[in-house]
């Protein structure tokens, strides 16, 4: 009896040992499987390509903008010119009026835009209203930045509604402010051509100055050419880059006019080139008993600064600068420029002012401006 019990308790246990599956054995197939409920997934939002972004100037405001930029003003010349060959037809006004030189230039459709004033000096103050009736969706600062940019900058947002976005811009890194305007307004491939040039015409200039000893000059303006673009000034960038700038003074001017000086001062000096502003005394000089004393006269070393549509030297000191520093640089040191200043600036004409400079037109532009040497 114990081993029949002992046998129908072996085979029991074996029984149990066929429903688990052994190492390479294949399990038991359960009776019935349940199918696990379906997820519920909430589709990712698609941006809306017509949302408002946020844009970061260069004075370090974040600033709420239209995704698509179609109406623009300025606050001053300077960035007039610098926004006028990026985005022309984006302007809904200007700062300031086309001088009549820009005729032989611009297209006419550009002197019909509203003046709607300058935020900072100038002729006329920005004008708020004319401002808002212009339609423009975003205002555009260009340059150097006052103390008080990030102030201005909220006011006049805060008081007009419209974003306001100020922008750096030097000799050095205009073609950075390109770049960033081509972000802030969708237009990065027309801006980094226009940053290419920029940058190029600046490596340019540099490596022709560089290693040649530097020409002893002075930059002369106002009606009696008694004022002079001081050495370390904002407007002498150029000037300081590209020759010895004897114009050294305690206080150097921040304005265009220059710091004045006398003639006694200029006499002193007594620099090897003068440059004349476009509106001085160039064409006097020459004849002129007082200025026969100095070295530049009596040489015939001395020039009056190219102008058309603005004066290339830089007043305003915008980007018309960089055709300047070419001309200036061949100028000084014609050896080593070993570039066709009218092949620079028909390019120039053409990326800038959108026109096609003929040659004629420029031998006018540089009739006083080249080749003067006794």
């Amino acid at each position: 009896m114990k081993k029949l019990l002992s046998l129908l308790l072996a085979l029991a246990l074996l029984a149990g040992f066929a429903g688990c599956a052994g190492p390479g054995e294949t399990p038991a197939t359960p009776a019935a499987t349940q199918t696990a409920p379906a997820l519920e997934t909430t589709p990712e939002p698609t941006a809306d390509p017509d949302a408002p972004r946020i844009f970061t100037d260069s004075s370090g405001r974040a600033v709420e903008v239209p995704a698509n930029i179609a109406t623009i003003a300025v606050t001053g010349p300077l960035a007039q010119i610098v926004v006028f060959a990026l985005a022309p037809d984006l302007l809904a006004g200007i700062a300031s009026e086309w001088d009549e030189a820009a005729a032989l230039y611009l297209d006419a459709g550009y002197y019909e835009l509203p003046v709607l004033g300058q935020l900072y000096g100038g002729k006329g103050e920005l004008n708020l209203e004319t401002l808002l009736a212009s339609g423009a969706e975003v205002v555009i600062d260009v340059g150097e930045a006052k103390s008080t940019i990030v102030e201005d900058m909220d006011s006049l947002q805060a008081q007009t509604g419209i974003p306001f976005v100020h922008i750096d811009a030097t000799v050095q890194t205009m073609g950075a402010a390109y770049a960033m305007l081509g972000e802030l307004l969708n237009m990065r491939e027309q801006a980094a051509a226009l940053a290419e040039y920029c940058d190029a015409a600046l490596a340019k200039a540099q490596a022709v100055a560089h290693g040649a000893e530097p020409v002893k000059l002075l930059y002369v303006t106002g009606a009696e050419g008694h004022n002079v673009i001081a050495k370390g000034s904002y407007h002498a960038g150029v000037i300081d880059m590209l020759s010895d700038n004897l114009a050294a003074v305690a206080e150097p001017s921040g304005k265009g006019t220059g710091n004045e000086v006398d003639m006694e001062q200029i006499l002193a000096w007594n620099p090897e080139v003068v440059i004349f502003d476009p509106s001085s005394v160039y064409d006097t000089a020459g004849s002129d008993a007082a200025w026969q004393g100095l070295a530049a006269i009596q040489s015939g070393k001395y020039y009056e600064a190219p102008f058309g549509p603005y004066n290339w030297m830089g007043f305003p000191p915008s980007a018309q600068q960089y055709l300047g520093m070419l001309w200036m640089a061949k100028l000084l040191y014609p050896d080593a420029a070993n570039y066709d200043l009218y092949e620079e600036a028909k390019q120039y004409f053409s990326l800038f002012y959108h026109c096609d400079l003929t040659r004629a037109q420029y031998d006018a532009l540089v009739a006083n401006s080249i080749g003067k040497a006794a």
